[in-house]
């Protein structure tokens, strides 16, 4: 009977031990699936915050090409501001970030008011005007800087940027093409000295005793104290030829370096059209504010309207690189609407040599973290 009792005790330990076994494997199963959970909320809540960042406060923007040098370089990585003029509302419907987007299908969008307005000087990113076929949002991003603000008139006089007949010269961080005058056929600029200046680009002109660099005004004034160069003037291409058809409008006899006038649209701002100003203001009807343009014998049809008159619907900016003779911008493709406005270029929170030397933390331009641009 004892033996009988022995067993019984033993195979009801067993069904214990055997349960306690099954609770254990699922509380470790809970905490490996707890543990996963977390993870994965974790990250979705980082994508969320991020996307909500992105969307309303500010974007990331890296800086491609060397229109803008020296104030902004190839390899910065700047926070681009949405507050400042205001948020821009998503107009399709996609894949954040992403180039993927549901074609024909476009939002209703606005603008979120923001706490200042675009101001001459100020470092812009905006989706390129130029490119066709694409929704407004989806077009490729540019930056350039302001220097023409609604209902002004800019011209461009012998490379000097005048604004209602202002002039405004090139800033201190700015560069453009200049001519060193040297004081012999056998003098070679130092390239060391040159360097030391930032000037890397020298090109030599059928002349042997001029040569052509690219450079900040200080350089340039610099240059010009050496011994053996007698002077360093501005590089000014000349009116029309290769330049006429690429300019905009693209029937005047325009060059990069004299160019203009030009005025330039204004919200709620009505202009009277005539044949001088119907192709600077044609495009702008049309492409930007939607309308079907003609012109014929009798005057101008605009949605098969006869008028002579036009008032804008939004505001427009007149936009040049800092480089300005490597730079693709308002010269060669017309106004920035206000609706392609991204955002204020604020700082650079990161910059990358890629021929930097030594690998890695050669490349690193640590000088340049965490500056504001100005």
């Amino acid at each position: 009977m004892a033996r009988f009792k022995s067993a019984d005790k033993k195979a009801r330990q067993k069904r214990r031990d055997e349960r306690a076994a099954r609770r254990r494997g699922h509380e470790e199963s809970k905490k490996k699936k707890g543990a996963l959970r977390e993870w994965v909320d974790a990250m979705v809540f980082a994508i969320v915050v991020m996307i909500v960042v992105r969307t309303l406060f500010f974007d990331l923007f890296r800086i491609p090409t060397p229109s803008m040098e020296n104030s902004l370089l190839v390899g910065d990585y700047l926070f681009v501001s949405k507050l400042h003029y205001g948020t821009r509302t998503p107009m399709t419907l996609g894949v954040p970030f992403s180039t993927w987007y549901v074609r024909g299908v476009e939002l209703p969008w606005t603008r979120i008011p923001g706490f200042t307005r675009v101001k001459r000087g100020d470092a812009i990113v905006f989706n390129w005007p130029a490119e066709h076929g694409k929704p407004i949002d989806r077009k490729m991003h540019y930056i350039k800087r302001v220097v023409g603000l609604p209902g002004e008139t800019v011209e461009i006089i012998n490379k000097v940027v005048h604004v209602d007949q202002e002039p405004h010269p090139l800033g201190d961080a700015m560069q453009q093409e200049w001519y060193v005058y040297k004081t012999g056929d056998r003098v070679r600029l130092s390239r060391y000295r040159l360097e030391a200046l930032d000037v890397n680009q020298v090109d030599p002109t059928s002349n042997p005793r001029i040569e052509r660099i690219r450079a900040t005004p200080v350089a340039a004034q610099e240059i010009g104290t050496w011994p053996y160069v007698d002077r360093v003037s501005p590089a000014i291409a000349g009116s029309g030829g290769q330049y006429g058809a690429h300019m905009y409008p693209g029937d005047r006899d325009y060059s990069p370096d004299n160019y203009g006038p030009v005025a330039i649209p204004q919200e709620g701002k009505a202009v009277t059209l005539t044949a001088e100003n119907w192709p600077v203001y044609e495009p702008v009807i049309s492409t930007y504010e939607g309308y079907s343009t003609r012109v014929d014998s009798s005057g101008f049809l605009i949605d098969g309207e006869r008028t002579d008159t036009y008032t804008f619907a939004q505001d427009y900016f007149f936009v040049m690189g800092d480089s300005r003779d490597n730079s693709e911008d308002s010269r060669f493709w017309g106004f920035v609407p206000m609706n392609h406005v991204v955002g204020k270029a604020v700082l650079i929170y990161f910059s990358w040599d890629a021929d930097g030397s030594p690998p890695l933390f050669g490349q690193i331009r640590f000088g340049r973290l965490a500056n504001r641009i100005r």
